[in-house]
């Protein structure tokens, strides 16, 4: 037979047919953008009422280690209950930390402690949010359209992360923090509105779907599910992957901007320094449309481990460069690499996980590939303490470059009893 005939014609943004996934973008966009509004609000009013750096490390922290101590949890709660509920509990706990921050700010009684249990708070509705909105987008999609759901919901992620700063400086000047906190707050509810009677979750399943009956509730429960994905060695290597890009990079480098910006000539707030910000950013949105109206990179393990090496290449590039215009150009290609496999490692996990093991799955992933993070600081920030930021990222990528290499191995050995799995689901 020939199989390549058999492979259906590329549907360009094939996610964004489905009706229900067009508002959960545009909705997803919006709530990202919030949540990032938050930040700019609330870190600068931390910054000028305490001046802090150590507050500010701990914002940081607070906001992966949740992902990595309760991913698990979430994903396979997810598996059992609504995920729209979850959802929206996620959402209900950020407009809740929104006002708290406002209530605070207008009747001027902040304190440290105040501060801190409101960005672990943070942290946690972020968790409620993240597994279950992958569970969600299968429901919305199906398995046919994943691919597509999984890569623009990670570009409206994009949108949100580059608008916010931009809305959140502009409320913030315009009408100060304490209404543009308040107004943040709102921001969250046209999400928990629509979740309300969104015709997904698993009432609307087909009947006789498999469903998870184990429930995740101690640390031994995490540690089996950990088991039962490495059975699986495409969830395996594309966890790992995902995991050693979070701890060994992370997004730890946009945290030293200022230095980099700084060694490149342009150490001044101006638009050339919020260029260097926004160029990774930028190049994450381009892959999201360009691949989505091409079709290319069809999801493989090998092909998601290569584009993570381009990725390293790209960063120990901006690293290692002088030049402020390659400087742009490796954080855009850097930006556009990276949301190529992230959401490509993503796809495969839904793909290759069984129904009644997929919110594990996506459990397992997100703690990894999110949770990671929290010691993304160490390698890149006080290693360049030490060494300098641009060695410390310039190393940082080629430990991981020769990591992803071993791994491949491991993902090829896999790709001829899982792929094929994979593969066939695509072509129906």
């Amino acid at each position: 037979m020939n199989t390549a005939a058999a492979a259906p014609a590329h549907v360009a943004f094939a996610a964004l047919r489905h009706t229900g996934f067009r508002t959960y973008f545009v909705l997803s966009a919006l709530a990202m953008m919030a949540d990032n509004i938050e930040h700019v609000i609330s870190y600068w009013v931390i910054y000028q009422t305490f001046h802090s750096p150590a507050l500010g490390g701990f914002a940081v922290v607070s906001h992966w280690l949740p992902f990595l101590l309760f991913s698990v949890y979430s994903g396979a709660l997810a598996d059992r209950v609504d995920p729209r509920r979850m959802i929206q509990l996620g959402m209900t706990l950020f407009m809740g930390v929104s006002i708290a921050w406002g209530v605070l700010f207008m009747t001027g009684t902040l304190k440290i402690w105040h501060a801190a249990l409101l960005l672990v708070m943070h942290g946690v509705a972020g968790v409620l949010w993240g597994p279950p909105s992958q569970l969600l987008l299968h429901d919305i999609v199906g398995r046919e359209h994943l691919q597509s759901a999984v890569r623009l919901n990670s570009t409206a992620r994009q949108l949100g992360m580059l608008a916010g700063p931009g809305v959140g400086g502009l409320l913030l000047l315009m009408l100060g923090a304490k209404v543009g906190i308040l107004l943040n707050a709102l921001l969250y509810l046209p999400m928990i509105a629509w979740l309300v009677a969104a015709p997904y979750g698993p009432k609307f399943r087909a009947a006789g779907a498999a469903v998870a009956t184990r429930a995740v509730r101690s640390i031994a429960d995490v540690g089996r599910a950990m088991k039962e994905i490495a059975q699986h060695r495409v969830i395996a290597s594309m966890t790992l992957l995902a995991g050693g890009a979070s701890l060994f990079i992370g997004n730890a480098y946009q945290a030293q901007m200022p230095g980099f910006a700084g060694d490149l000539g342009h150490a001044h707030v101006d638009f050339s320094y919020s260029m260097l910000l926004a160029a990774d950013a930028a190049g994450a949105l381009t892959a999201g449309f360009v691949l989505e109206s091409r079709g290319w990179l069809r999801p493989k393990p090998v092909t998601a481990c290569v584009l993570a090496m381009l990725w390293c290449v790209a960063l120990g590039s901006f690293a290692l460069t002088s030049n402020y215009t390659l400087a742009l150009i490796a954080l855009f290609a850097a930006g556009f690499v990276e949301l190529s496999f992230n959401a490509m490692a993503q796809t495969l996990v839904q793909l290759d996980a069984p129904a009644e093991l997929r919110g594990r799955a996506i459990g397992v992933f997100s703690m990894f590939a999110m949770g990671m993070r929290t010691f993304s600081g160490v390698t890149v920030g006080l290693a360049g303490a030490h060494f300098g930021i641009h060695h410390a990222l310039a190393v940082s990528a080629a430990v991981l470059f020769v990591a992803i290499g071993v791994l491949i191995q491991f993902g090829i050995r896999s790709q001829r009893t899982s792929q094929n799995s994979s593969d066939d689901i695509l072509r129906r």
